[in-house]
């Protein structure tokens, strides 16, 4: 009977290159898993300043313009504060949509992006003020002609990187058209 003579084969010891190799790929792994939290950070804090600086602007141009309404204000007219509100909500949306034009280089090779949403913060940083803090309804006015057409622009520069990007400044238009209503009625 051969099958009483077979002898088991006994374990092959782990060699020193399959244990370096084990050790390699798990080295590897922790540090590409580093890489990715170390590039996951860094996205987290370029979206946190690319929402920063537009808000912040927007919250500085609140503090200027005051809380009052010219008493000329239309009867549909919502309170002062929801009008401050409404402009940081879209601030921090255009600089989210801006966040993802640049995330994927955008910037560089639109060359009309930059200067078209560095444009558009200004304007939207002179609106209030001129409208509620000096109560200029007619340079208001223009503001937000020149505010929708540029937003429009931008719009159309953002959907050749990023249409999502693109799509998140609709609500933006809508808010700048709202306003252009409301400046027309304080004139």
């Amino acid at each position: 009977m051969a099958s009483q003579t077979l002898k088991h084969r006994p374990k092959e010891e782990p060699t020193t290159t399959a244990t370096t190799t084990a050790t390699s790929s798990t080295t590897s792994h922790k540090y590409r898993k580093d890489q990715k939290l170390a590039m996951a950070k860094r996205g987290l804090r370029s979206l946190a300043v690319a929402v920063a600086i537009p808000a912040v602007g927007t919250a500085a141009s609140i503090s200027i313009a005051g809380a009052t309404l010219a008493s000329t204000k239309p009867s549909w007219s919502p309170p002062v504060w929801a009008f401050h509100m409404g402009s940081l909500l879209m601030s921090a949306l255009l600089g989210f949509s801006s966040w993802l034009v640049w995330a994927e280089g955008g910037f560089h090779g639109r060359s009309e992006a930059l200067p078209l949403y560095l444009s558009e913060l200004f304007m939207s940083l002179v609106w209030a003020p001129l409208v509620f803090g000096a109560g200029f309804p007619r340079p208001g006015m223009a503001v937000c002609v020149a505010h929708f057409a540029v937003l429009f622009m931008l719009s159309q520069s953002y959907r050749q990187v990023n249409p999502i990007a693109a799509d998140l400044i609709k609500p933006y238009l809508a808010w700048v058209s709202f306003l252009a209503v409301f400046n027309y009625k304080l004139l």
